[in-house]
């Protein structure tokens, strides 16, 4: 009689949130705002401006300390409160474990610094020394994102946006982090370096396995990207779910109105 065969064992979470509230004195960024986030997982927060999704993102990602509530981390085998942790090793896990792309890609790059440069600090940060090994990679990734590789030592004031988000990403991605904020990752670029941009992060995030959180208005972005949506307004959750089926299936009314506002456009 064979031995049955066991079963794999389930994946651990990788990001646990629970309770996350912000106040600014008596007004609410976000309030009670709990889940969890799976390796290899891309979670989609969607709303409209004000509604609490970039304030929530800016707690969830460790630049804002929430009021309530704790955002919890796998590192190694622990969950580790990220506001627990000393804060040079915060600093640490977000140059390599974690990435955020803004939505303002000067917010993300180093404007005095080349092409090839934005993206080698990563791999420093990593531990990384071999210059050679460091301006090949960085090399690579500028065509993975579709920038010639000799505009490696040009500067990113002389890229487009769409270019600049494009470097930005490649800065991020290089160091194949676990966990990647995005915040309006599409947002002030025309249609059509929308579309390409797009079809680039939708490879790579599933090329590379990376769990990441989407913050965006755009519901045609979110069902692009995403498995997973969580529906905000006046800061709380009021819906959530695999993505296709809240989009397709709405039953909270905000969330009926936001899907219909796209059909009718």
């Amino acid at each position: 009689m064979n031995a049955p065969v066991p079963f794999p064992a389930p994946l651990e979470p990788l990001l646990t949130v629970d309770g996350v509230s912000k106040m600014y004195g008596d007004r609410i960024g976000c309030a009670d705002v709990s889940f969890r986030l799976w390796p290899g997982e891309v979670l989609g927060i969607v709303g409209e401006s004000g509604s609490g999704k970039s304030t929530l993102l800016r707690c969830l990602s460790g630049i804002d300390e929430p009021t309530s509530g704790k955002v919890r981390f796998r590192l190694e085998d622990d969950l580790v409160d990220v506001f627990s942790i000393p804060e040079p090793t915060r600093r640490a896990l977000m140059r390599t474990a974690w990435g955020i792309v803004h939505q303002n890609p000067r917010d993300g790059l180093r404007m005095s610094v080349s092409a090839g440069g934005n993206v080698g600090e990563r791999l420093m940060d990593r531990g990384d020394r071999h210059y050679g090994r460091i301006r090949e990679s960085a090399a690579e990734w500028l065509s993975r994102v579709e920038i010639a590789r000799d505009r490696l030592d040009d500067m990113p004031k002389r890229f487009s946006g769409g270019m600049q988000q494009r470097l930005q990403i490649a800065r991020i991605l290089v160091s194949e982090p676990r966990l990647v904020f995005m915040d309006e990752p599409t947002g002030g670029l025309d249609v059509s370096v929308q579309a390409k941009l797009l079809d680039l992060l939708r490879v790579l995030v599933r090329d590379l396995g990376i769990a990441a959180v989407i913050v965006t208005h755009d519901l045609a972005v979110a069902r692009l990207l995403t498995d997973r949506l969580m529906v905000m307004k006046d800061g709380r959750v009021v819906e959530e779910g695999l993505t296709d089926q809240v989009l397709d299936d709405p039953h909270h009314a905000y969330t009926q109105l936001l899907a219909s506002a796209v059909l009718s456009a």
